[in-house]
């Protein structure tokens, strides 16, 4: 099963994956930034750059049990809404 939740923050488009066969991944303008492989809960973290060339961190939590999968995702520790598309 794969799920994928997008977003926009300042021009830049983040991507988060899950896949039960491949792990999670997060990508920011298509670019892989981490990847980890765990059965239940997944931290992943990158980083954007705005058009100012200011730095801010991404966290993203993924929360797994056998029923759903539910994404949390933190721009500069402020939550940032999520669109599961697939």
């Amino acid at each position: 099963m794969k799920s994928i939740w997008e977003t926009t923050v300042e021009n830049n488009t983040i991507r988060i994956e899950n896949n039960w066969f491949s792990g999670e991944k997060l990508f920011v303008n298509e670019e892989l930034q981490d990847l980890k492989q765990n059965l239940f809960a997944s931290d992943l973290e990158g980083q954007l750059y705005t058009s100012t060339n200011e730095k801010k961190t991404i966290k993203v939590r993924l929360l797994q049990n056998l029923f759903s999968i539910g994404c949390v995702c933190f721009v500069n520790d402020k939550q940032i809404a999520l669109i599961q598309i697939k």
